[in-house]
């Protein structure tokens, strides 16, 4: 029986800013940046335009919402194409406990009704700045190197998942680079 492990909110807000900037980064649309999903959320004329006028007290944590969730479904779908997806962990798959714990900060932001880059303040330096990806370059070589090999579905990291979920991430992060064309999942595969 695993025992239960308390996280910190500063670290669960730490993986919830850089899930939300990776799924800001990938999207496609009017206002393209990486194309990794198809996706226009993040846009005067897309997402935001109707989240706006449906959830007039919390469309911001929606709209981000609405990207992470389209990153989410991408990294699954890569993840499927494993022989034991269930091994994968992923900036988007990081064990279900861990998972529900992020999932759940994200609720308690959205209900608290603040604004997204002030409750996550790392989320300010890429998402109050117009798109560039060398900018997102820099902020991403700015987390913890990461060793990885090309596999078969993507960047898998030369490493045992670190048992910190920061420490994790943060190397995750970093095998995003160098950027191509497609996201380039990259993960750790569990032992068990």
């Amino acid at each position: 029986m695993s025992e239960h492990v308390t996280h910190p909110s500063s670290a669960i807000d730490q993986i919830l800013t850089a899930q939300i900037a990776v799924g800001w980064a990938g999207e496609a649309g009017d206002e393209a940046r990486l194309g990794w999903w198809r996706s226009d959320l993040v846009s005067e004329y897309g997402g935001e335009d109707l989240f706006k006028r449906l959830l007039p007290h919390t469309w911001q944590w929606a709209v981000l919402q609405g990207v992470r969730e389209a990153a989410m479904r991408h990294d699954a779908a890569l993840r499927a194409k494993d022989h034991n997806p269930d091994r994968l962990l992923s900036l988007f798959n990081l064990g279900s406990e861990l998972d529900e714990r992020i999932e759940e900060r994200l609720q308690d932001l959205k209900r608290a009704g603040g604004v997204p880059t002030t409750a996550l303040p790392g989320l300010a330096e890429l998402l109050q700045h117009e798109w560039s990806s060398s900018h997102f370059t820099e902020w991403a070589e700015a987390h913890a190197k990461a060793d990885y090999t090309t596999a078969p579905v993507g960047r898998r990291i030369n490493a045992a998942p670190p048992s910190s979920p920061e420490t994790m991430v943060s190397q995750l992060v970093a095998a995003l680079l160098p950027l191509g064309n497609e996201y380039p999942l990259p993960h750790f595969r569990r032992a068990v």
